[in-house]
């Protein structure tokens, strides 16, 4: 397990924020010697991503972005922490997921088969206690994996509003201690064959 390299992008406009303090509870099960690399998207100077795929010359892209990539391609597992924001990823992790189709596209990129193998797990902390309201958070990150033949290790809730309120919510402190250690399948679109 020690060959694992974990990368937490850390999606919230909040530094310390619920879904961080649940990411970093889950992060303090895994064994000693697995890798872990944490980015608060927030403290990144990242520009809105330009979709630039039709565009001629080459895109030079900005210390922020290639620290990005690496860390990303250097990860056998990416963790998106990212608070569940209107039923959706906030739009710190939108944005980062945003300049993976810039890295798929770029001249000579071997981006999505590098990606695919590796494990796309989710953490989120959210304000209603009906899971069922994550759904469109867990789609798409679920989808994003299946494009990239990624596993999917599925994501990992909490409730809370309040600053650190996730501390109080049982379940997802108990869910937490095994989170990393579960199956992670090969994403597949719905209807996909085997």
């Amino acid at each position: 397990m020690t060959d694992r390299s974990f990368l937490f992008v850390l999606g919230s406009s909040r530094s310390g924020g619920n879904t961080e303090i649940l990411a970093r509870e889950a992060a303090e099960q895994l064994p000693a010697g697995v890798r872990q690399q944490w980015v608060d998207l927030a403290g990144l100077a990242l520009p809105d991503f330009q979709d630039g795929r039709h565009d001629t010359g080459d895109w030079v892209p900005g210390e922020s972005e290639a620290m990005l990539k690496r860390a990303t391609l250097d990860a056998t597992d990416v963790v998106i922490a990212s608070p569940l924001y209107w039923y959706a990823l906030s739009a710190h992790t939108k944005r980062y997921l945003d300049y993976w189709s810039g890295w798929l596209t770029s001249p000579g990129s071997d981006f999505k088969q590098r990606m695919a193998g590796r494990t796309l797990w989710g953490v989120t902390a959210m304000a209603d206690h009906d899971e069922a309201r994550a759904g469109g958070l867990v789609t798409s990150l679920h989808h994003t994996a299946a494009y990239m033949r990624m596993r999917f290790g599925g994501v990992l809730l909490g409730n809370a509003s309040r600053p650190g309120q996730v501390r109080a919510d049982e379940r997802a402190s108990i869910r937490a201690k095994t989170f990393f250690a579960q199956d992670a399948p090969l994403a597949r679109f719905p209807g996909e064959g085997v």
